[in-house]
């Protein structure tokens, strides 16, 4: 009997037509979904659009059209992307819908009726862009986004969230797996405990929503309203609930690091508040970064996924982000980074392996699967071990969304076959036609066609494309039948009929990042992607002021403006630790109030870790990340470092609040 599994993306506000940021979070749950499909699982995978609010209403007046239009529209935009790129959502909802207006609405009366929610007035800061209360005052900037927040006082309704701080923090200690990673939920845990106020849930200045229950003058909250998506898409409140009975709760809630509040802050209340099951776990990635900075409409730096599939193809995409980008960590994405790692391990790797493999079959043996030797020499065994070890491997590192290893651990195995391809030298065999060279020559090749179609399942989830391309060329017919708890090594059967052999992966040549770029400066006329780079020629995007030219200062000096770019803040230390293998190296948890981050930090020979805990020091917040002996360094901290001296922290006298910016 098969287990049930629901994954879920957040649904994506509509204010914007999607880029890669987007694509990222949907690949990441495609990715999975197709896993525990191949695994017997059943399966459901929910994404969808976030349509109402503040900041829609405004959006569709400065575009001239009716809230309706505009989200039709920009959804449509999701959906057609999505399907573009062969992604498998087994449910699109849509906030607008009725069904899930019905659910919304049946939420609220369930919280209402269980005593949580009452009727007050709020007066205070409300950030538009985020859809975010603030408790700040006037003028201030929200300290999530910084964009200046607005007064706002009307009548609303509030839910008693503080009523569940304390079952918030019990669920937090005792499931610690409820939030991933660790970084998250200890951000959560410090918030919650530093105490929770009652929640308004309802807004009355503008009508873009969902009506209140018997109140049509107020409209749900857009955060309540969008989080009930995950229940309302699979029929609560409905005349039929066989989905919600089924499938809920949701083993995972994939979501951005933004949005960790109020998916494991504000969901999992609202649903205690109305007696229904917490979802298994609530998983945050990091952001992906272009040009060291969050993707965004406002930032101008947004990277279409249509660029990148017209040029090399959806899973070169898929494959980057999940081998790129250590997951749960910020990961950077550029172009030509792109391009090299789809020469050197998809055109020079796993499609290299194929074609040689399959060609030199279809030469020596007319395209049938050979029998090998009895008689295995050391390194044939070396390949089935490591065959054997890469199933289990990739097996316990997909399950915790490690993508990034298993993929390496992959291609590890890649890498062996090619290394024992060349010192065995099989087109040197196949011109010899004694029995022992052509006993030899099968062996060799039926070892690398066997791993090839290991290594050929395994990635299938990731890049279900081009793996459906190999594993017909082996002449294995449709991939989606084969049942990946099945997998071991020896399976291909003698004698199987090859399919015709073609390239799956071309090289890239370098004109591909030029092309890619030229795509991405022609559509910033339409507002839809990033600002050029500087050695572009094109108009800035209309939503960014283009560039002041360059000031002129004396040499060695920097601008104001350049000084302005380096974000210096306050960081205190909650765990420090050695890097094995590295004699000056430890790595750092530190805490800058709004979040946790990892750094790396050359400081091992002038402290021992445990002197660092608790301790207020300085960081670069916004230094794009690098790895050090593995491990990825979200910022810099900054010492004074003597010539042929050991590094001396930067501190204060005086105590500084955790996340200060230095100025």
């Amino acid at each position: 009997m098969s287990k049930k599994f629901y994954i879920t993306t957040p649904i994506y506000y509509v204010n914007a037509r999607p880029h890669i940021g987007h694509a990222y979070t949907t690949i990441v749950c495609d990715t999975i979904a197709r896993r525990h499909r191949m695994l017997g699982d059943d399966t459901w995978f929910l994404t969808g659009t976030d349509e109402h609010g503040q900041k829609i209403e405004r959006a569709a007046q400065a575009a001239g059209k009716t809230p309706q239009q505009f989200t039709d529209e920009v959804s449509a935009q999701f959906r057609a992307l999505w399907n573009r790129m062969g992604l498998t959502p087994d449910d699109f909802i849509r906030t607008t819908s009725e069904r899930h207006q019905q659910g919304v609405q049946a939420l609220w009366r369930k919280i209402r009726d269980n005593g949580f929610i009452y009727k007050g007035t709020y007066t205070g800061q409300y950030c538009v862009s985020d859809e975010l209360y603030v408790d700040a005052e006037p003028g201030a900037p929200c300290p999530d986004c910084g964009r200046p927040t607005e007064t706002v006082h009307e009548e609303n309704y509030y839910f008693k969230l503080s009523a569940f701080q304390d079952r918030l923090i019990r669920l937090y200690t005792e499931q610690p797996d409820f939030i991933r990673p660790e970084t998250r939920r200890n951000e959560v845990l410090s918030f919650v405990r530093g105490g929770l106020r009652d929640l308004s849930i309802s807004r009355s200045t503008f009508s873009w929503g969902i009506p209140v229950p018997d109140d049509p003058k107020h409209v749900v909250y857009v955060w309540m309203d969008a989080l009930a998506n995950y229940i309302t898409a699979l029929g609560y409140g409905s005349n039929n609930t066989s989905k919600f009975e089924k499938y809920w709760p949701a083993d995972v809630h994939m979501i951005g690091k933004e949005i960790v509040r109020f998916h494991c802050v504000y969901w999992p209340a609202f649903l205690l508040a109305a007696g229904l099951p917490l979802p298994k776990s609530i998983t945050a990635h990091g952001w992906l970064l272009f040009e060291e900075s969050k993707m965004s409409k406002s930032r101008g730096n947004i990277v279409r996924a249509e660029t990148i599939v017209d040029v090399l193809g959806t899973d070169a995409l898929r494959y980057f982000l999940l081998r790129e980008v250590v997951f749960g960590q910020d990961g950077s994405f550029s172009f030509d980074a792109l391009v090299q790692r789809y020469n050197s391990d998809l055109a020079n790797g796993l499609g290299n392996l194929a074609s040689r493999t399959l060609t030199m079959i279809n030469r020596y043996f007319k395209g049938e699967v050979p029998y090998p030797s009895h008689a295995h020499t050391p390194a044939d065994v070396a390949i089935a071990a490591a065959a054997k070890k890469t199933i289990a491997d990739c097996g316990t590192l997909f399950d915790q969304y490690q993508f990034s290893r298993a993929l390496e651990t992959a291609w590890g195995l890649v890498s062996a076959v090619d290394k024992y391809i060349v010192e065995n030298e099989p087109w040197s065999l196949g011109d010899k036609q004694d029995e022992e060279s052509r006993s030899r020559l099968a062996t060799v090749l039926y070892t690398s066609a066997e791993a090839l179609r290991i290594v050929t399942a395994l990635a299938h989830p990731v890049m279900p494309d081009a793996t459906a391309k190999i594993w017909a060329q082996l002449g294995l017919g449709d991939i989606g039948k084969f049942d990946l708890t099945e997998l071991q090594w020896g399976q291909l059967h003698l004698g199987t009929k090859l399919g015709e052999v073609q390239a799956v992966f071309p090289r890239a040549d370098k004109s591909a990042v030029d092309r890619m770029q030229k795509m991405e400066v022609q559509s910033v006329g339409t507002g839809e992607a990033r600002q050029p780079a500087a050695s572009q020629t094109a108009p800035a995007s209309p939503e960014v002021a283009p560039a002041k030219p360059a000031a002129t200062i004396p040499d060695g000096k920097i601008s104001i403006d350049d000084f302005a770019k380096v974000e210096l803040r306050v960081a205190q230390v909650k765990t420090a630790e050695r890097v094995k293998g590295a004699d000056k190296l430890l790595r750092l948890e530190v805490d800058l109030g709004t979040e946790i981050r990892q750094l790396v930090a050359g400081i091992a020979e002038a402290y021992d870790p445990e002197t660092l805990i608790g301790r207020k020091v300085v960081i670069v917040a916004n230094l794009a990340p690098r790895k050090l002996r593995g491990l990825e360094s979200n910022g810099m901290i900054v010492a004074a470092s003597p010539e042929g001296g050991k590094p001396v922290l930067a501190s204060f006298l005086e105590d500084v609040p955790v996340g200060t910016r230095l100025k």
